[in-house]
């Protein structure tokens, strides 16, 4: 399986209907074993951490398996426009 930043992005972003989602491949010579993603989706509205976490790990539980590092942060819409006010 060929991973990479721009792959874990679009199928973020399809699969939760995320309206913004960043992916940063964390590996040292970037080797796609290590990522960090941001996922803005209305999907996550009313759920908590950990459910938000499920439906990003479900989404990607055939790539996860050949990734080792993985680092995420879910946002709803209203929590990403509040964190861009600041």
């Amino acid at each position: 399986m060929e991973l990479s930043a721009e792959y874990l992005r679009e199928k973020l972003q399809r699969d939760l209907e995320a309206e913004h989602v960043e992916v940063e491949d964390t590996t040292p010579h970037r080797c796609a074993s290590s990522f960090r993603v941001l996922v803005v989706s209305a999907k996550f509205e009313g759920k908590p951490l950990l459910q938000r976490h499920r439906l990003v790990n479900t989404c990607l539980a055939e790539e996860l398996l050949h990734i080792h590092a993985f680092e995420q942060k879910t946002l709803t819409p209203e929590q990403w426009t509040r964190k861009q006010q600041k």
